[in-house]
Parts: C-alpha cells; structure tokens; sequence
C-alpha cells in the first residue's frame, strides 16, 4: 500500500499558496508571512512543480487563479484556519486567560490604573487586561469579565456592586487653591476647567456656581475639554480649578498634587460607581482580582473619610 503522506505536498508551500490566494498579490502575502517576495515565489513554483500543474496566472501587474489553484484554494484556506484555531487553543491550555475589565477612560486612568501596580505585586500570576471604553460594552459579547459603571442606582443591572458615591468638590494645586479658595468668589478670579459633558449638568461648572448663588458672574477665563482626565492633569499643573470627582482624584489629594474645597454638604449626586460581573459563574482567578477591587475600594473609602475630616475647617472659605 502507497503512503499518502509521501503525496502531500509541503505545508509551507501551500501556505505561501493560501496566502496569496487571499491577497492576489505575491508581495503582501510575503508582508503577512514576515517572508521576502522571492522566497514566496519559490514556494509557489515548488508546489506547482510537486502537483505538476499552474495554480496561478501570471498577468501583468496582477494574478489570477487556475482551476486547479481554485480547487486547491478552496480545500487548504479552511483546513488552515483550522490549524491555527488548533495551535492557539492547545497554546492557551498551557496558560490562564487574562481578567478582562472595561470602566471609562477617566476611571481607568485616576482609579485603576494607579493602583494596579499593587495587584501585579500581590499575583503576578494573574494577567490583567483594561479595556477602557467611554462605550458601555456588551460583556457577554465582548469576553469582558468585570465591569465599573458610573450610573444612578435605577440603571445599576441586577446583581451590581456599590463601589463608592460620588462627590465633586472644586479642585486646584496648592498655588491656584490659596488663591481661590480664600472666599466664595475666588473662583472667579482663576480659568475654570470645563468639560464638555452636557448630559450631566453636576459636572459642569454653571451647575457649581448657581448653587453658590453667583451664577450669571463670569470667571477669569473657561478651558475646554474632552477627557476627564486630561482636565485633571491640567489643574495639577496649575492651569486653572477642576471641579473634582473625590473618589477619582483622591491619590493626589493625598500626595498633595491637589486641595479640595472641603463641603460635606455639597457636591452629591444620585449617581454613584457600580462594579458589574461579565459572567455568573467568574473564574477563580476573576474572583480573585474583584475581591482586590473591592478591597482597594474600601481603604480608598477610610482615607477619604479620613482626610475630608482633617481638611473640613482648614478647606473652608472664610467670609
């Protein structure tokens, strides 16, 4: 009996075959096999030789299939697709899927991303990957384990964790804050940095200045933006006041980047910070990086409280 494996023609002929059958172009073929334009033509012509047959029409400036190279195509592209979906599932059996979370850019820059480190410390085995997305993902959909949501507690899908409320405080550097600060209309002698969200009024500074019952007075100047934590960046930079989100901002309230105008009696909102789960059965490894989540979650909690106690009468605009 004849051995058919002697019959087969050799794989990285056919898939320099495959790869530029997808293309019709030998030279970006070889761009995806990382391979120079000679040597795919070599594998071309080898395999051509092997079947003893053309695959491909060789016409000026473009090529086409034979019947053959058509018949070939159409057997080896799916058998190949299902090689590489072979070779990357035996791979991933060697190795833990990464934690997937998404929460807003703002989230993902002022909250997560300063404290990951400590994690990493903590389970080096665990890969994490941020997905920040100012879009709410479709978790199922997208593979996303865990999710931190800024919503109203109406919005808050079923099973949702309460992080932390929200509070917004005016927010300046040290220099800019014992300027503004001293009395309720020193905010006008500074830039007010804005952002540009309509939708939720609470953030805006004309929200801020009606409740203190100056709202028709303007400020020194307004600057403008698109990111929450770019505007951040701004006001640590002394650039102008930030109408600052305390739960976000409050590592560099502690490091003494910024000072709050300190008003336990302003600044609510109905919204708050909402940590969803992708999945009702999580990997080990995903209840590992929540219960981390939660942790940091509440020793943020403790130093806000804390701090916000100190600052209460030092952070007082005087009359």
């Amino acid at each position: 009996m004849s051995n058919q494996l002697l019959t087969i023609p050799p794989l990285d002929a056919v898939r320099g075959f495959v790869a530029v059958a997808r293309r019709m172009s030998i030279t970006q073929a070889a761009q995806d096999l990382c391979l120079t334009q000679s040597a795919v033509s070599r594998q071309i012509q080898n395999l051509e030789e092997h079947l003893g047959t053309a695959l491909l029409l060789r016409k000026h400036r473009a090529i086409a299939l034979t019947n053959a190279g058509e018949r070939l195509f159409a057997l080896a592209s799916p058998w190949l697709e299902r090689l590489a979906d072979y070779t990357e599932s035996v791979r991933a059996d060697g190795r833990m899927r990464p934690v997937t979370i998404t929460t807003a850019i703002s989230v993902t820059a002022l909250w997560l991303l300063p404290r990951l480190g400590s994690f990493q410390d903590a389970h080096p085995d665990i890969d994490v990957r941020v997905a920040a997305n100012n879009r709410r993902l479709d978790l199922k959909q997208e593979g996303v384990d865990l999710a931190i949501r800024y919503c109203r507690a109406i919005d808050a899908p079923a099973g949702a964790q309460r992080l932390f409320d929200e509070q917004i405080l005016p927010v300046a550097s040290k220099a800019v804050a014992a300027r503004a600060f001293k009395n309720p209309k020193g905010l006008l002698n500074e830039a007010l940095l804005e952002l540009d969200e309509r939708i939720r009024p609470w953030l805006r500074w004309s929200d801020w200045l009606s409740t203190t019952g100056i709202a028709n007075a303007k400020p020194k100047a307004y600057l403008h933006f698109n990111q929450y934590d770019h505007l951040i960046q701004a006001a640590v930079e002394g650039r102008g006041v930030a109408l600052g989100r305390l739960a976000l901002v409050l590592p560099m309230l502690q490091d003494g980047r910024l000072v709050a105008l300190i008003d336990p009696e302003r600044g609510h909102s109905d919204y708050a910070y909402w940590l969803i789960d992708g999945s009702d059965e999580p990997r080990q490894e995903v209840k590992v990086f929540r219960e981390w989540i939660v942790r940091e979650v509440q020793i943020a909690a403790g130093n806000l409280q804390r701090m916000t106690k100190v600052n209460r009468t030092r952070s007082k605009p005087s009359s």
